[in-house]
């Protein structure tokens, strides 16, 4: 594509394609230079251009160092005002303004967005995928590096997916990904709010700027139709704060009333091991629905997906028919039952209070015996939630184990003390090696008791000093539970 074809440029040249990454580029690549906490890309401009780079985008403020670092290598050199900001718009313009010919539904908040966007690609026909697990088509997932990946990742993905026939696509937006502008350039038909709690702190550094960072979702261009999960305490200030013109659809399982728009509502509620029962209103209707999944915090995600299917056009009893057969998300309430002398076990992701928390009173309402947890905090992040986990898992479980999560850079030690000091009523156990940590808790667990294991759900690593060990919760447990 020629480059004035997707940048305010005038110039007669053809690139092949973009990349951030200097190791990805081939012969006619653009190599966008962006600058990086540690480092920035012009260090890594030379080597772009040995692979075939033939220009280097970089932003204007960064004029006088492109100017020094670019001296001397036979390249076009293209400065852009904002770069950060203005990339997603550029790589949209590249891939032909993919989120324009299908439907994307965005979903944020502090929990709940894999599993929403997992289950949307599950009920929706012909729909995608882009978050934390993975993107692509359920069950033929490719990596991610981050929950939502950078602005050329996004439309690229956008882009391949639409060329496979994908007409719907749900796409996790992080705050990391608002904040750094990621899915500029993506337009939205519909946008998700699953609920607000405590994380991502040593980012945003105040409850206000990281919510703030939430609201940008809502504002996006051609935004057609918002879902608020009423019960949240904050769904008043995120309602207020879209604008007039989006449709507004609230979502409760406590009776509330949404300030706008029309109110999905769960009541009768039923929790057993088989899942979820519940009656559903929506407008003049009533539907009786079952889901096969755990969790009261799951069927506000599960209201939240239905939402999202009656304004895409699925009438409500067709959806409810398609709910019936949702499967829990890798990592998300994962569900391992032993034999009639085994406990229930469960894996998931919970690394927040607020998730903790939910998932271990949701659990309580499933379990005959005794609850117990395993869980601990990673390293190098937000220090402050470690009490509050503690003070949640004391308060909601009946024991627990304190492990390691993912340590990082950061002794186990000072993790494991910030956790303690949440407790006060008892003493939690403390076995640093995690998968020791789960052996001991399905020993000690009985046939009618539960087991949580907390923190890491899908992921299938350990990271200490630096290193990612193979790991994963979930193989732990199986193995374990065959033995």
């Amino acid at each position: 594509m020629n480059i004035s074809d997707f940048l305010d440029f005038d110039s007669d040249l053809n690139v092949s394609g973009l990349t951030l990454n200097s190791n990805e580029c081939g012969e006619g690549f653009l190599f966008v230079a962006l600058k990086g906490t540690n480092h920035h890309g012009l260090n890594y401009a030379k080597s772009a251009i040995a692979k075939g780079a033939i220009a280097v985008l970089f932003d204007s403020e960064q004029a006088e160092l492109a100017d020094e670092m670019l001296a001397d290598l036979n390249v076009l050199k293209i400065p852009v005002a904002d770069l950060a900001e203005k990339l997603g718009e550029i790589a949209a313009r590249f891939y032909g303004e993919p989120s324009h010919k299908i439907n994307v539904i965005g979903i944020t908040g502090t929990n709940g967005k894999t599993s929403c966007s997992q289950f949307l690609a599950q009920v929706l026909e012909n729909s995608g995928v882009i978050g934390t697990i993975g993107w692509g088509k359920v069950g033929e997932l490719k990596q991610t590096l981050n929950t939502t990946p950078d602005a050329l990742a996004v439309q690229k993905m956008l882009a391949t997916l639409k060329n496979e026939g994908c007409e719907n696509i749900a796409i996790e937006v992080s705050s990391h990904g608002l904040a750094q502008s990621r899915v500029n350039g993506v337009q939205f038909k519909g946008a998700i709010f699953t609920n607000f709690s405590r994380d991502h702190l040593d980012y945003h550094g105040t409850m206000a700027a990281y919510l703030e960072t939430k609201l940008k979702l809502f504002d996006a261009p051609q935004l057609e139709f918002a879902v608020i999960n009423l019960d949240d305490e904050v769904s008043e200030q995120i309602i207020a704060a879209i604008p007039e013109n989006v449709e507004v659809i609230g979502v409760t399982t406590t009776g509330k009333q949404s300030l706008r728009g029309q109110t999905l509502r769960a009541e009768n509620i039923e929790l057993n091991l088989s899942g979820i029962q519940f009656d559903v209103f929506w407008q003049n209707q009533k539907c009786v629905l079952h889901v096969p999944l755990i969790g009261l915090f799951n069927l506000e995600n599960v209201l939240c997906v239905l939402a999202v299917m009656l304004k895409s056009g699925v009438e409500l009893e067709e959806s409810a028919k398609r709910l019936t057969h949702l499967k829990a998300v890798n990592g998300r309430m994962e569900r391992f039952c032993g034999d009639k002398n085994q406990p229930l076990v469960i894996v998931d992701y919970a690394h927040t209070p607020d998730a903790l928390e939910k998932v271990l009173r949701s659990l309580r309402s499933h379990t005959l015996g005794k609850l117990g947890v395993v869980f601990g905090c990673g390293g190098n992040r937000d220090s402050g939630k470690r009490s509050q986990m503690g003070r949640v898992a004391e308060q909601f479980a009946d024991w627990a184990i304190i492990t390691d999560d993912n340590p990082r850079f950061e002794l186990s030690e000072t993790i494991v003390r910030d956790i303690l000091g949440g407790f006060s009523n008892y003493e939690a156990d403390i076995i640093y090696d995690r998968a020791n940590a789960i052996h001991n808790a399905i020993e000690r667990a009985a046939a009618q008791d539960c087991v949580l294991i907390a923190g890491k759900g899908h992921e299938d690593y350990q990271e200490i000093n630096g290193v990612k060990f193979p790991f994963n919760d979930a193989e732990c447990v199986r193995e374990i539970l065959a033995q």
